[in-house]
């Protein structure tokens, strides 16, 4: 599948790279311990085998999964967060392990966020995974259908894509997220989550597989190769036949990095350079909580606003204010002259440089400017966002009509914090990324976006002339 990405420039702030990056495997889960390797081969070799002797067994347990009824599979995704559950105790402690090592590794504050597990976040995935098994199932919906002249009897039917892989980094609630919405669109899953998350992962896959099979599913519908490193990492991206689709999700580093090694089919997630424009007409009112709920409900996300726009007729009355909030919530601003001009007495304005509108902060900083009209931030946003989500506030019917209209990210907030684009909030239940490109996928990809069709003709003896 080629992939298309509306990135203008790149990001220079990524995580490391985990697909690219060699790491210390972790212990694999009992569960999915690797085939037996070929005697007398490379070790890259060994690796390789194991992995596509993964990607075979999860083939076995797609075809499982695909007939399965939406009542089990209801069933099997409240037993897998009763589960989570019950395993509090014993995932948080692993967690811990991780997070103490992200720490004395100098992992930023963003991903230590990302990577943290709490009693409270676990509730909080489970609660997700029995919200996914309240969603229809999009197995087996018809996306079209007609009768031939001929008299042919033609469907357009929602089928699962098969095998999903996942490479991602810090982030072992995708674990859960990818898990449980494969199970949910008929898919075997094969998650790759770097050394990051590794106890963490490895402690939430057994707890999955341990429930799958206690409700008569195969254990193999989802697996780990987190032990197999950086090579495990490249022989998922080439295990075209056998995966069906492969999601990176994580910074844009192994973002490309998969774009560019796989020959799997990829739906490529993007890093989120999302903006935030005040316009001229937009009430201070609404325009302040929009900006700091978007900047710091939570920050190492790709939903939170990496840049503020705003236009010059409201600078004078909004800017003093909004920088003076953003700096009691601790956020480091980066901004141009106009916006330092502005600033409070008290209120430090860093110069902002390209790096910084091009960058993706997933901390507390953001960059601001302050633009002269309309087609200013327009044009700026064209310049440097990653495609993934832009806000306007305003009062303005036809200024907002305008920035729907000519800005091309995935999704587009009027009068709303950029936090939104997310499939819970969306009503999609958990989501396995947000798709920057064009193909198949756009937007947060609950289970729709993880299948594809098929087309069933049924005929009376027709034949064509």
């Amino acid at each position: 599948m080629t992939t298309l990405s509306s990135s203008a420039k790149p990001d220079t702030s990524a995580s490391p790279d985990a697909a690219a990056s060699p790491e210390a495997a972790a212990s694999p889960d009992a569960a999915h311990q690797p085939g037996d390797a070929t005697h007398g081969a490379s070790p890259a070799a060994d690796v390789t085998e194991a992995v596509l002797d993964v990607a075979r067994r999860a083939k076995t347990a797609s075809r499982a999964l695909a007939t399965a009824t939406r009542a089990t599979k209801d069933a099997a995704l409240l037993a897998l967060a009763d589960a989570l559950v019950a395993s509090s105790d014993e995932i948080v402690t692993a967690n811990a392990d991780d997070v103490e090592r992200g720490r004395a590794n100098g992992t930023s504050p963003g991903l230590l966020d990302r990577l943290t597990l709490t009693e409270a976040r676990i509730a909080a995935i489970a609660d997700a995974l029995r919200e996914l098994a309240a969603l229809p199932d999009p197995v087996g919906e018809v996306v079209r259908g007609s009768t031939l002249p001929n008299g042919l009897r033609l469907r357009q039917v929602r089928v699962p894509m098969g095998v999903v892989g996942m490479i991602y980094e810090a982030r072992p609630n995708v674990t859960v997220d990818a898990a449980g919405l494969a199970l949910k669109s008929g898919n075997a899953v094969i998650l790759r989550g770097g050394s990051a998350a590794a106890r963490s992962n490895e402690v939430i896959v057994g707890v999955l597989s341990r429930a799958l099979v206690a409700q008569g599913l195969p254990a193999d519908a989802v697996q780990s190769i987190d032990a197999y490193g950086r090579e495990g990492a490249v022989a998922l991206m080439h295990a075209r036949g056998l995966v069906d689709l492969l999601v990176p999700r994580g910074g844009a580093d192994l973002i490309q990095t998969v774009v560019r090694e796989s020959t799997v089919p990829v739906v490529e997630t993007g890093v989120g350079n999302c903006h935030v424009y005040v316009d001229a007409s937009a009430d201070a009112a609404v325009a302040l909580p929009i900006l700091l709920n978007s900047k710091t409900q939570r920050t190492g996300v790709c939903n939170a606003v990496e840049t503020l726009l705003v236009h010059q007729d409201a600078a004078e009355s909004f800017l003093p204010a909004a920088l003076s909030a953003l700096g009691e919530a601790g956020v480091v601003v980066h901004g141009d002259e106009r916006t330092a001009a502005l600033a409070p007495e008290g209120v430090e304005v860093l110069p902002a440089t390209d790096d910084d509108w091009a960058r993706e902060y997933l901390a507390l900083e953001l960059a601001v400017g302050v633009v002269d009209d309309l087609d200013a931030a327009i044009e700026h946003i064209r310049t440097w966002t990653s495609g993934h989500t832009e806000a306007i506030v305003t009062g303005d019917l036809a200024a907002s009509e305008r920035f729907v209209a000519e800005l091309d990210s995935a999704a587009i907030m009027v009068n709303a914090s950029t936090r939104f684009t997310d499939g819970g909030q969306f009503g999609l239940g958990a989501e396995i990324g947000i798709s920057t490109q064009k193909l198949h996928a756009r937007g947060p990809m609950g289970l729709g976006e993880l299948t594809t069709t098929k087309w069933i003709v049924h005929g009376e003896g027709q034949v064509r002339p």
